[in-house]
């Protein structure tokens, strides 16, 4: 196989954010392709079999249009970038890039980043519910956040409601001091950082003392009708089927509900039945629903927890963990207690 060389220039504004700190996204794009890359003045020079470097390229250029389009280009972004170059999509992460959902107090921009994010998004503009399932750092509940303040901000609904099922996560925390408020507003923490980061703890505020943003328990959705709203269920592998069957028939007219869910993170009591379990079944059929399964390629978290995420479904693919019958060593040892 013939060896080239070819040219690609890089604008000096955008070479360290492009090749990252000390070369590492280079190296890394280096090591993945089998190619050899050298940057000077200005120019990167690419070295290896046409076809490694026309891959090569493809993924140097869609880095390069990210930083121009005003990215930090992160290591996320690298290891995309990449996986797609294997495919026949490997343009489709500057579309993605296009999809601006809403902007966050600070004026960065929340937007897909994988093609899953992508189809998730999309859905939630297209069905009245979907269904967001997938692992920790997909993304499920952030992005269902962030089209929710959209749609408020731009009218389409009179407020927003978010809830998940008050559960201990493998801890028993005991009586929490305070007024009710305070004991249940540990169970929603990661609610309140997202409408914070992206709504502002002041914008916030005003509109939850107008009652237009409630962030509540799933408990306290029982007879109530929920018309004109965006309502997101989080954690919704914690719910009973009971308890989903009851917050999936609170919808009214002119509401979009989101439910978000990660099915190998169960925090129920031992031989309980996942509400998220039993919905999937069920539903699965029933038109202007839509469901949308993320994977460890749609992590957006730091890279090690991709790794993470992939070493439990290989664990647990081989029968050892949950989803193969067997439990882990501590849940063993919690019920001997």
């Amino acid at each position: 196989m013939s060896v080239i060389e070819t040219l690609i220039d890089i604008p000096a504004e955008h070479e360290k954010n492009v090749c990252g700190q000390f070369d590492e996204y280079m190296k890394k794009i280096e090591r993945t392709l089998h190619v050899t890359m050298v940057s000077r003045d200005g120019e990167l020079k690419l070295i290896g079999p046409e076809e490694t470097i026309n891959r090569a390229k493809s993924v140097f250029n869609n880095l390069l249009e990210l930083s121009k389009r005003g990215n930090t280009i992160t290591a996320q972004n690298v290891d995309y970038a990449l996986a797609l170059s294997f495919s026949e999509k490997d343009g489709e992460i500057l579309e993605i890039d296009k999809d601006i959902i809403c902007r966050t107090v600070n004026g960065r921009p929340v937007k897909p980043k994988t093609l899953g994010q992508k189809n998730y998004v999309d859905a939630i503009r297209k069905k009245m519910i979907v269904f967001g399932i997938g692992p920790a750092g997909t993304g499920k509940t952030y992005l269902a956040m962030a089209m929710a303040i959209q749609a408020f901000k731009d009218g389409e609904v009179g407020r927003i409601i978010l809830t998940r099922p008050a559960i201990e996560a493998g801890e028993k925390l005991g009586f929490l001091p305070g007024d009710l408020q305070s004991k249940i507003d540990p169970y929603l923490r990661p609610l309140y950082d997202a409408l914070y980061q992206i709504l502002g703890a002041e914008s916030y505020q005003h509109n939850a003392e107008k009652g237009l943003i409630e962030v509540a328990p799933l408990a306290y959705m029982r007879g109530r009708t929920l018309d004109n709203a965006y309502i997101i269920l989080d954690e919704a592998q914690n719910t009973t089927p009971a308890q989903m069957k009851m917050f999936l028939t609170r919808i009214g007219f002119g509401s979009k509900v989101i439910v978000t869910g990660d099915q190998t993170q169960k925090d129920l009591p031992p031989g309980s039945v996942s509400g998220l379990d039993v919905a999937v079944k069920v539903l699965k059929k029933v038109e202007d629903i839509g469901f949308c399964y993320l994977t460890n390629t749609d992590v957006v978290r730091h890279p090690l927890v991709q790794k993470i995420v992939e070493a439990y479904d290989e664990y647990e693919t081989r029968g050892k963990g949950p989803s193969g019958g067997h439990r882990y060593p501590m849940d063993h040892k919690r019920r001997q207690e």
